[in-house]
């Protein structure tokens, strides 16, 4: 038998009424007989209406993926639909990256950004606005794996780089408690001219929203609910940047 270590979140964690727990399980067990283990352990995960997706040690994986002994498993509910420092020379360009509970400095993130080679700066700051799907919002509140979300975040600003000649990427994201019109995700992209700096400060925003595991909890007046954990579906596993 091998005893793994099983994380939730999100709606997932409600459910269960467990944010962590370890188990044993057979050798040869995969992530999705695991999951349906944990279905019928706790009958509540059943009722999630959309696909869950499956972690390994901080890294997605297919459902018939087989974890080993002392692995860590996190089942992921799909994403809300979000300080690294620059490795190697072929990660020069990585700016700040940075998932905390203190309010984004956007100014000091676009400073974190620019460049004597840059001729452009785009930035992009996501705020918490007054009403949604013909509610009124009185905040919003941010969960995240947080070793996984900035190692996905770092991927994404990568394949950024791959795919446009940009010379810095910084971004930042809130957990916690974002009241509104205080800023909860922000992304500043410097290049040379301003075209690539749109296209891959979009593209940041548009992949982080599909692959990093933050979720957010709208709270309104009346009530609350999970955003994008209700209504979206995590990314196939064989679409991962690297």
């Amino acid at each position: 038998m091998n005893r793994m270590t099983l994380k939730f979140f999100a709606t997932l964690r409600e459910r269960a009424g467990q944010a962590e727990l370890t188990r044993e399980f057979p050798d040869g067990a995969t992530v999705g007989e695991i999951w349906r283990a944990m279905v019928r352990e706790f009958p509540a995960l059943g009722g999630h209406r959309d696909s869950v997706g499956f972690a390994v040690n901080q890294e997605y994986v297919e459902a018939g993926f087989q974890p080993r002994a002392g692995d860590e498993i996190a089942f992921i509910p799909p994403v809300s639909g979000g300080a690294g420092e620059a490795g190697d020379e072929e990660d020069a360009f990585l700016g700040p990256i940075t998932i905390g509970r203190a309010p984004i400095d956007v100014a000091a993130l676009e400073r974190a950004a620019a460049s004597p080679a840059a001729g452009a700066v785009v930035t992009f700051a996501g705020t918490t606005r007054q009403t949604n799907a013909g509610r009124v919002v009185t905040r919003l509140e941010y969960e995240a794996y947080e070793p996984m979300a900035l190692s996905e975040m770092r991927k994404l600003a990568r394949e950024a780089g791959k795919r446009w000649p940009i010379v810095r990427i910084a971004i930042a994201h809130r957990i916690g408690v974002v009241e509104i019109g205080e800023t909860s995700v922000a992304i500043a992209v410097a290049a040379a001219h301003r075209g690539e700096a749109f296209e891959a400060c979009r593209f940041a925003i548009d992949r982080l929203k599909e692959v990093v595991p933050i979720w957010k909890k709208e709270h309104f007046q009346g009530g609350e609910v999970w955003i994008g954990c209700q209504t979206s579906h995590p990314p196939e596993a064989g679409d991962r940047s690297s």
